[in-house]
């Protein structure tokens, strides 16, 4: 049983990736709400931080991409990024919002930006709110930093640095043969920059040193089904009503 009660499930898990992001505008709370609805328990969002301080559920630095309005958000106030609609039509959630509206949903936080560590580290201070969030970046310096202010009850996944190390250590490289991460869970896609990450070596090597292996972001029916052959413990997809399709033709899907 994982220390985390984030991780504590006794099967892999299904991770709605921005929400219901394929069907609904992704990190909005129509987005979310879907996958509820459709019987998700973990939901996986990225953050940022206006310049006020307000933390939000946004992928993208600016505002450009997937609305009709322009800027770097951690240069607008809360009063100009609340009016941006995602496609046109659905709001930008604050972070409390989303903790606020499901109670028991576990949630993945990447905080995109080091502007957004500081609001996280707020948000996650509220009580019951820990043990219900892993937090999982790109940058190894933000995640050391969660975990200085947070202690040892944040669950974290590994940074880009560790997940090299790991790598490696899978393929046999002796030197990193007692390699052993503060994280609790490897969170990584099949491949980066066109090397491959994810196979059944990693995988092995990760369990072996308690880590949970959570793979990102798999939007087809066939490599899903690869990755639970695999023993994979966690799945995030865009496509979250093929996701729970897979899951429940296997019996994984918690009842």
């Amino acid at each position: 049983m994982s220390a985390f009660p984030y991780l504590d499930a006794p099967h892999p898990v299904a991770i709605a990736h921005r929400g219901s992001a394929a069907a609904y505008p992704e990190n909005t709370m129509a987005a979310f709400q879907d996958a509820v609805d459709l019987g998700y328990r973990y939901v996986e969002t990225d953050v940022h931080a206006t310049r006020d301080g307000v933390l939000v559920a946004f992928h993208d630095d600016r505002l450009d991409r997937v609305t009709g309005h322009t800027g770097r958000i951690s240069e607008l106030d809360w009063a100009e990024v609340s009016r941006a609609k995602v496609h046109g039509r659905e709001a930008i959630p604050r972070f409390d919002e989303l903790l606020a509206a499901w109670p028991d949903l576990k949630i993945n936080i990447d905080p995109k930006s080091d502007d957004a560590v500081r609001p996280l580290i707020k948000a996650l201070e509220r009580p019951g709110t820990l043990a219900r969030v892993c937090v999982g970046s790109f940058s190894g310096r933000r995640l050391a930093g969660l975990r200085a202010a947070l202690g040892p009850d944040l669950c974290t996944s590994m940074g880009p640095e560790d997940v090299l190390r790991l790598r490696l250590a899978s393929i046999g490289l002796p030197m990193l043969s007692s390699f052993q991460p503060v994280a609790a869970a490897a969170q990584v896609p099949l491949r980066h920059f066109g090397l491959p990450v994810l196979d059944g070596r990693f995988v092995r090597a990760a369990q072996a040193r308690g880590l949970k292996v959570h793979v990102w972001t798999i939007n087809d029916g066939h490599t899903i089904a690869r990755l639970l052959d695999l023993g994979v413990d966690g799945i995030m997809s865009d496509e979250t009503a093929l996701l729970k399709a897979v899951f429940t033709g296997r019996g994984l899907w918690p009842s």
